[in-house]
């Protein structure tokens, strides 16, 4: 593995994606460091989750290089692109688990669906990544619809983790989280991050998440990343759209307070 594929983890180089005749990623090059948190923000619609999406083989890219883990992938669902897969776990938004299965079986289904292994050992290991996420026993073979949003979130980064990744992808995690909850949850991303040592690459609009979790944040306008470092470099930017985000309303609890 060369020096680069060891310093990054995932790196996008000139990459395109459109639908039809409207280009979404427009010649964008990203580098996440290994071990960091990343955290990407934008405007509504301009194409966080398309980024995330191509780079884990969803969406199709035009033309540009996406390398994982010193792998380059296609970003589409081509055999080199699963096969990356495995290196990677994905939280969605809203925790997409399924309605049908339980919390331990939702944990299992990746196990199940790469991996050969006795029942004794996936409820085993399914407990143990419920557990890593502080979800209780008694909440273990509820359904979704028996959850808490919180839970739900939690449930569902235990399925990312249920592989034990390199990646972890999350796409606004803590999206319709009341702000006690959405802080907890940072907190376990955070520890989980240190603890097991995980890149993270974020999409997320949470501006308390950016500021307290994020070891750097890249911003995507247009089409492409036009900033990106820790926060309190992004707060020197005078990119129009920058200094729109991180100086609004919105933004004053990224503010140093007078003394």
């Amino acid at each position: 593995m060369d020096a680069l594929a060891e310093q990054y983890a995932i790196r996008v180089a000139d990459l395109v994606v459109g639908f039809g005749q409207q280009t979404v990623i427009d010649h964008l090059s990203l580098d996440v460091r290994r071990g960091e948190i990343l955290g990407l923000v934008g405007a509504s619609g301009g194409g966080k989750s398309v980024l995330m999406r191509t780079i884990i083989g969803l969406i199709p890219k035009q033309s540009g290089r996406i390398d994982v883990m010193g792998r380059s992938v296609d970003g589409g669902l081509d055999s080199t692109t699963r096969a990356a897969a495995a290196m990677w776990g994905i939280l969605f938004q809203q925790g997409a688990l399924f309605s049908s299965l339980t919390a331990r079986q939702n944990v299992q289904f990746p196990l199940r669906e790469m991996l050969a292994l006795s029942e004794t050992l996936l409820d085993e290991i399914a407990t143990a990544k419920l557990e890593m996420v502080g979800i209780a026993p008694d909440d273990w073979d509820k359904f979704p619809a028996q959850l808490s949003g919180g839970m739900t979130k939690r449930v569902a980064l235990a399925r990312a983790l249920a592989l034990d990744p390199a990646i972890v992808f999350l796409d606004e995690p803590t999206s319709g989280l009341d702000p006690i909850a959405a802080g907890d949850f940072d907190e376990l991303i955070k520890t989980l991050q240190m603890t097991l040592g995980l890149t993270v690459f974020m999409v997320t609009h949470d501006l308390a998440s950016l500021n307290t979790v994020c070891d750097r944040v890249a911003v995507l306008a247009d089409g492409k990343i036009v900033a990106i470092g820790p926060m309190r470099e992004l707060l020197q930017s005078e990119h129009p759209w920058v200094r729109a985000y991180f100086h609004g309303k919105r933004s004053q609890m990224l503010q140093p307070k007078a003394s």
